[in-house]
């Protein structure tokens, strides 16, 4: 199995923005997703899951805990399934 190379990041508030960024300096390709337009880097979750590799498809969730959590790996489940990559 190849390294991750592309990797999706779904929370771009304070500890979101900065991993995304030391991980862009660590040569890697971050797709950031945020509901704040002004910070993310695609609209939607749908747009994130699409800019990301087929096969080796990565998405990190950094959001509070909670009904938001279970909202995103719902939302995410449902892109990421066999049935739709």
């Amino acid at each position: 199995m190849e390294p991750v190379r592309h990797l999706g990041l779904v929370g771009l508030g304070r500890m979101g923005a900065g991993m995304r960024e030391r991980l862009r300096r660590a040569d890697l390709t971050v797709t950031g997703y945020d509901r704040d337009p002004d910070v993310s880097d695609v609209a939607s979750l749908a747009d994130l899951v699409a800019a990301l590799p087929e096969g080796g498809r990565a998405v990190w969730v950094m959001v509070p805990a909670g009904a938001i959590t279970q909202g995103v790996v719902d939302e995410l489940a449902e892109l990421l399934s066999p049935a739709t990559s």
